[in-house]
């Protein structure tokens, strides 16, 4: 039996040769870009598509008349270094766009023809390509991910912007575009985000991660940025700031920073926040059971005051491209991260001074159900874990400010937080997060 994705919402795959199709009453084209963690192709080669049927584990599949081919992948067959592999609809007319037909629906099978994940693309309006699915790795495993991000640029301009090099260069830079639903949270049983926002000095695209959304970020309140709120809840004093050691990460308590610089002093440019956390098991006469507890990770950008961006499980790239999501998990079940998000600090632009990574509870559990809730940074060069915090117990909130990374003169530092707040979802907490600034 096959599970329903909704956007943004992972699953793991337990088979290795999987097959990637679509369904759709336009004619179209299915293709694949192989890209490494920073979101690029090592080469023309990692491109597979009608002219080019074959790459590294993955080979296109012929369909019959009418119907786009399909992407048969072996994933033992692909090459380390290769992060994640997106699937791309490509209408053959490209002046026409998803907005004049059924929405497509993108399908993971097993080599038998048994369907594992399903995945309707709602919300597409003038978007001529969209990148559907993507199979990414995850701990030593492969997981599929909704993806969905439409995209309303020319083919040329989608694959020159994850580095495949074409013919003819595109006349202007790609455009993506925001889908009819981009401003409400992609899962189903999720709220929006708040309403549409004034994104302060508008950024170029750039290059390498999802072709990001366009549009505004979150309106500051009336008068600037938001006011810490009245009262004595106030950010927790540093304690101090200690420095990152190459031999083992460091262990930070609450308040204290970290510059983030090797040992040696070589700036970080490319950093992943891992978050995770662990429900708490109830006790009943039949036993122990776990609670369903829905934890979602997120990342506010701030341009001083004022909210200017985010990445949350329903936008999951920055419109800038400079950070990440790496999409939901429902559950927290597991070892490890539950979610991750990676920053690329070279290209987070000018204006932004601070990160603020929280977690929200949406089915309003608090973190007294929660226990060994962690963040933790590390080095997107290498994966080593540079410094850790762990919350020494729950709070009765249903939001967590983790973690801010946050601009001191040309350094990035990180501040280990650790405050709760109550907000169910990322709309709710932005009004709350003055008080970290």
């Amino acid at each position: 039996m096959s599970a329903t994705l909704a956007k943004g919402q992972n699953g793991p795959l337990a088979t290795n040769d999987v097959v990637i199709s679509v369904q759709l009453s336009a004619p179209a084209d299915l293709s694949a870009l192989l890209v490494t963690e920073r979101g690029k192709v090592r080469s023309d080669a990692d491109f597979v598509f009608f002219n080019q049927p074959s790459g590294p584990g993955v080979n296109l599949q012929p369909a019959p008349a009418g119907q786009p081919a399909s992407l048969a992948v072996s994933l033992n067959a692909v090459p380390a270094d290769i992060d994640q592999i997106r699937a791309v609809i490509t209408l053959d007319d490209a002046s026409s766009n998803f907005g004049r037909s059924a929405p497509p629906t993108a399908v993971v099978s097993d080599s038998s023809g048994n369907q594992l994940y399903e995945y309707r693309i709602e919300g597409l309006a003038s978007e001529s390509i969209v990148i559907a699915l993507e199979l990414y790795r995850r701990q030593g495993s492969w997981k599929v991910r909704a993806v969905g991000q439409g995209y309303a640029g020319g083919f040329a301009a989608l694959v020159t912007d994850h580095g495949v090099t074409v013919d003819e260069a595109p006349a202007a830079p790609p455009q993506p575009t925001q889908t009819a639903q981009q401003t409400q949270v992609a899962q189903p049983t999720h709220n929006p985000p708040p309403t549409s926002p004034a994104q302060q000095s508008p950024q170029p695209a750039a290059t390498g991660s999802y072709p990001p959304p366009p549009g505004p970020g979150y309106a500051p309140p009336p008068g600037g940025g938001y006011p810490p709120p009245p009262g004595p809840a106030t950010a927790q004093q540093p304690t101090g700031e200690v420095s990152l050691s190459k031999d083992r990460p460091v262990s930070l308590q609450k308040g204290q920073r970290v510059t983030l610089r090797k040992e040696g002093g070589q700036a970080l440019t490319f950093v992943k926040m891992g978050l995770g956390w662990d429900p708490v098991q109830s006790r009943g006469m039949f036993g122990n059971r776990t609670v369903d507890i829905d934890l979602d990770a997120s990342v506010i950008m701030f341009a001083d005051a004022n909210p200017a961006d985010y990445a949350y499980y329903g936008q999951l790239s920055s419109k800038d491209g400079s950070v990440r999501h790496q999409g939901d998990n429902l559950t927290g079940e597991g070892e490890g991260d539950d979610e991750v998000i990676l920053v690329d600090l070279t290209r987070i632009p000018a204006h932004i001074t601070s990160l603020i990574f929280i977690v929200t509870s949406y089915k309003g559990h608090t973190f007294e159900q929660v226990r060994n809730a962690f963040c933790r940074l590390v080095d997107g060069s290498n994966n080593a874990e540079l410094a850790r915090y762990t919350m020494a117990g729950g709070m009765a909130f249903t939001a967590m400010a983790m973690a801010k990374v946050f601009r001191v003169g040309g350094d990035w530092k990180m501040q280990a937080l650790g405050e709760g707040f109550p907000a169910k979802h990322p709309g709710e907490a932005i009004p709350q997060l003055g008080r970290f600034l």
